[in-house]
């Protein structure tokens, strides 16, 4: 795969399972009580911590999973299973419970302070995010390519801060139909990432042709 493809993909598969769009109405739901400029210093801490997250996984790749004997093809296809049933849940317009759980939200509408946890973790940087960077950074053909993946964790996690931030200082402007086909749209791309990841998977044990 060529530098520009990779790094095409790795931007795209990001954005869309990160799904910062899809966080916005759970976002505002939790932050009722706070001002625009709170909401926006939330917004900047937990891009940042997840952020750093996900820089950590790509940067470590398979070597966790190493430890515990798992190979790369079954990584790559049990996560592909969990990006699908993301998939699923955004072409329906729903967000996903494998993001964060109805608990978590309900913990975060009692919470002073969302940016962490759910907002950070598992929100913006939950499995489906680092599942997908674990497969991108082992797609990685040489040095290019990763430090291509490193550049896209941070564009993304910065264009969700931007996301998030322009949302809380004009919630009131948000379109839901607009929201609603948006994530339709980016669950429909997401699927096709992660049939392409079990494509790839399967290639890598032989049993598809190259």
């Amino acid at each position: 795969m060529s530098n520009a493809a990779y790094l095409l993909l790795a931007f795209s598969s990001l954005f869309v399972i990160i799904d910062s769009v899809g966080t916005i109405p759970a976002f505002l739901a939790m932050t009722p009580n706070n001002s625009p400029e709170e909401r926006a210093r939330m917004a900047r801490f937990a891009c940042t911590v997840a952020t750093g997250i996900l820089l950590f996984f790509a940067i470590t790749g398979m070597a966790i999973f190493k430890v515990f004997g798992i190979t790369l093809p079954a990584f790559q296809i049990a996560g592909s299973l969990l990006l699908l049933l993301i998939a699923f849940d955004m072409l329906r317009a729903r967000r996903s419970t494998t993001k964060e759980t109805a608990e978590e939200k309900e913990e975060g509408l009692t919470k002073e302070d969302v940016a962490i946890t759910p907002l950070a973790i598992p929100m913006l940087a939950g499995p489906g995010a680092i599942t997908t960077t674990i497969l991108l950074r082992n797609r990685a053909d040489g040095f290019v390519q990763v430090v291509g993946l490193l550049l896209c964790i941070v564009a993304v996690c910065f264009a969700s801060y931007i996301i998030l931030r322009l949302a809380a200082k004009g919630s009131r402007w948000i379109s839901p139909t607009a929201m609603k086909i948006t994530i339709r749209l980016m669950g429909l791309l997401l699927s096709a990432v992660a049939v392409q990841f079990i494509l790839n998977a399967l290639k890598d044990l032989h049993i598809l042709g190259a």
